[in-house]
């Protein structure tokens, strides 16, 4: 298996000796005798961008996520009210109808014990034995033909021609305003809303057949049930913005109680702060003085763990630095060379800060390696627990098959349970099996699987590829070593077999490498558990 550390030789390098922070320095500027010397002195300080305070930012987030849980809650209820009248009118409607098509049934006059002979006489008996809401109207519609006759047979001289309306007396007399009753029986709908004088009306309406089997046009009618909403809607909306008012004072007492509480939060943070101010980069020595044993002492004594460790990564950065030079002069150098040379045509333009911004991610890559190579010195570098190996060694399985398109394949799992770092034992095996897709054609087979070995648990990436001589089987497990069979123009760093190294180191244990050219590679890490599996 070709390896990520396989590549020929230290990567060229360019003189930067004349090049400071990125401004060039030329002596020629510093010899003309002609030139008059100036004295500057002292130059004003750039006034620092104003911050926002993390205390008004802390109100303002309470506050703003009180308000849209407010305004939701204040439409919510807008919506349930509204869907509860509109619910409520929809059955009040369906009822009268169903009661008026229930008596229509039954097709007997309750006075009298005989048939009913009329369409006039069912819709006026009917409505008699209404007693409608007061947001209501019951009225009935009859061809004039067909109006002749009052309960019992009687004349209704009172009723214009056609017109059968329930006595109690509605918000607004539809039935007497011919063109919103034109408008309700010629509607093609049975259901609709009109407007009135006295505000939306809610109707339903249904035909009314002549009890001896008559046709429609020969003494048919029509029975109207209407319900006016308006005052329904005026209760919906008082309720609506009583609660918005009870919303808005809650609000205002929550962006208080927000402010104060804040305050009380931030004053060990703010403490910190002032005592941090003093510590510089050049100074990590200093300090916080820690006095009491509230909050603001259990902060300073963090903040002073905080700048041990930052002192300690500051030292561990500079030793390894040294070992990165070589690596980023050269993109260093690429990008400005681009620069430097870039002209003012836009395909031109987009070519380079493609290419500046494919180097300046491999040098962020590179240094991320680094971090973690001197990170794995320290004491945390590990957090290790019981594991079980099955569930682990199914979850890396699951993880490398996204690598890419090859024939993957779980040879084994380890029964048991280990204590170790699952995290980084993941990072090292996933590592090992991105080498391998790297170098290895789509479709390849690659294995992987755990087990023991006496006391040592093993994990292992097997694949395909072409192998690796023996003679550079110790070197590239070094840091940016590549191997002899590194492919043209991959662009690894050579840190991913050191990073694997030193997790197996982390843990006491190793990494054993069986390869030969053409036969393919299998990589091993090898943890010693001693009696720690069970």
């Amino acid at each position: 298996m070709t390896t990520e550390g396989r590549f020929d030789g230290d990567a060229p390098t360019e003189d930067l000796s004349g090049v400071v922070g990125g401004n060039s320095w030329s002596a020629s500027a510093h010899t003309d005798v002609n030139s008059t010397m100036v004295m500057r002195g002292p130059q004003p300080e750039v006034p620092q961008k104003r911050r926002i305070p993390a205390r008004l930012l802390i109100m303002a987030w309470v506050v703003l996520l009180m308000a849209a849980v407010l305004v939701l809650v204040n439409i919510l209820t807008w919506s349930a009210l509204t869907a509860r009248n509109d619910e409520r009118v929809d059955g009040a409607l369906s009822q009268e109808i169903g009661e008026f098509q229930e008596f229509a049934a039954v097709g007997v006059d309750p006075n009298t014990g005989e048939p009913f002979t009329d369409v006039s006489t069912l819709i006026r008996l009917h409505l008699a034995r209404q007693y409608p809401d007061r947001a209501e109207i019951l009225f009935g519609w009859v061809e004039e033909s067909a109006s002749g006759g009052g309960a019992g047979g009687a004349p209704d001289a009172a009723a214009q021609p056609g017109r059968i309306r329930q006595g109690q007396e509605p918000p607004f007399d539809v039935s007497a305003d011919p063109a919103m009753v034109a408008e309700v029986l010629e509607a093609s709908s049975a259901r609709g809303t009109l407007d009135t004088p006295a505000g939306p009306m809610r109707w339903e309406k249904i035909r009314a057949l002549p009890p001896g089997g008559g046709t429609d046009a020969e003494g048919a009618g029509w029975f109207v049930i209407g319900y006016f909403t308006e005052a329904d809607e005026d209760t919906v909306t008082s309720t609506t913005q009583t609660i918005a008012l009870v919303s808005l004072a809650g609000l205002i007492a929550a962006s208080t109680a927000a402010w104060w509480v804040a305050g009380r939060f931030l004053a060990p943070v703010r403490l910190v702060r002032q005592t941090a101010a003093h510590i510089t980069e050049e100074d990590l020595t200093r300090r916080i003085d820690v006095s009491g044993r509230d909050d603001i002492a259990a902060l300073a004594e963090q903040f002073n763990s905080m700048l041990d460790r930052l002192e300690g990564a500051f030292t561990a950065q500079r030793q390894f630095v040294d070992d990165a030079g070589h690596e980023l002069r050269t993109p260093i150098t690429i990008v400005r060379g681009h620069l430097e040379l870039m002209g003012d045509d836009p395909e031109e333009r987009r070519e380079v800060l493609r290419l500046v911004t494919d180097e300046l991610d491999r040098m962020s890559r590179i240094v991320e390696d680094l971090l973690l190579l001197a990170k794995a010195q320290q004491p945390d570098f590990l957090r290790e627990e019981e594991v079980s190996l099955a569930e682990l060694t199914s979850d890396i399985d699951a993880k490398v098959r996204r690598l890419g398109d090859r024939d993957w394949r779980l040879e084994s799992l380890a029964e048991g349970v280990a204590r170790l770092d699952p995290q980084r034992v993941t990072q090292a095996v996933v590592q090992l099996a991105a080498n391998a897709v790297r170098h290895t054609a789509p479709g390849s087979t690659l294995r992987v699987g755990s087990g023991f070995s006496g006391d040592d648990v093993l994990f292992w990436v097997s694949d395909q590829g072409p192998g690796i001589p023996a003679e550079e089987h110790g070197r590239i497990f070094e840091r940016f070593s590549r191997g002899s069979g590194a492919a043209r123009g991959d662009r690894g760093a050579g840190l991913g077999l050191a990073i694997v190294r030193a997790i197996a180191e982390a843990h006491h244990g190793r990494v054993d490498l069986r390869s030969a050219p053409g036969v393919g590679s299998t990589f091993t890490l090898v943890i010693p558990t001693g009696k720690r599996y069970v």
